[in-house]
């Protein structure tokens, strides 16, 4: 099970903001261990599940020896758009809240089927980060739908010819 992530964002604060309401009520905290101007969203729920959001452009690197890893401005990467990286999170929020969130936040967000076994609403943070946002009935069709007997069925039925 994941107890934390992170990602990055130009506006850090304004992100974790959006993702505590996301987790129904969270709450935010600065961040300062990794990167000046991090935030923390922080849900509040049963594992403390948090979601630490770096300024764009924090890139995190190995320190040797007994030293934690270190976050560092990256010029370059302040510029990329869009990542691989992405994230589901549960919500106590309805599909219409979320997207109410997003519509206010000017983010994309759309309800999608993921290959029939689960919905998700696809929303892109500052438009460019995608989370995947599961209301109460999306996590139950998630938690039914991704065992490792249902997607490794999924694979064999769907396997190249």
């Amino acid at each position: 099970m994941l107890f934390h992530l992170s990602i990055d964002a130009r506006d850090p604060r304004h992100v974790a903001s959006v993702i505590a309401e996301l987790f129904g009520g969270g709450t935010i905290t600065p961040f300062p261990p990794v990167s000046e101007g991090s935030w923390l969203a922080m849900a509040g729920d049963d594992r403390n599940t948090m979601v630490e959001v770096y300024p764009r452009g924090t890139v995190l690197e190995e320190v040797a020896g007994d030293a934690d890893a270190v976050g560092n401005f990256d010029a370059d990467a302040e510029k990329l758009r869009g990542f691989s990286t992405h994230f589901a999170m549960g919500t106590r929020l309805s599909r219409e809240e979320v997207m109410d969130i997003a519509a206010r936040e000017n983010w994309p967000a759309k309800y999608r089927s993921r290959a029939a076994m689960f919905g998700v609403i696809e929303m892109w943070i500052e438009g460019d980060r995608m989370i995947e946002v599961l209301t109460q009935d999306m996590q139950a069709e998630y938690l039914a739908s991704m065992t490792v007997s249902n997607w490794t069925g999924f694979l064999t039925a769907h396997a190249p010819a």
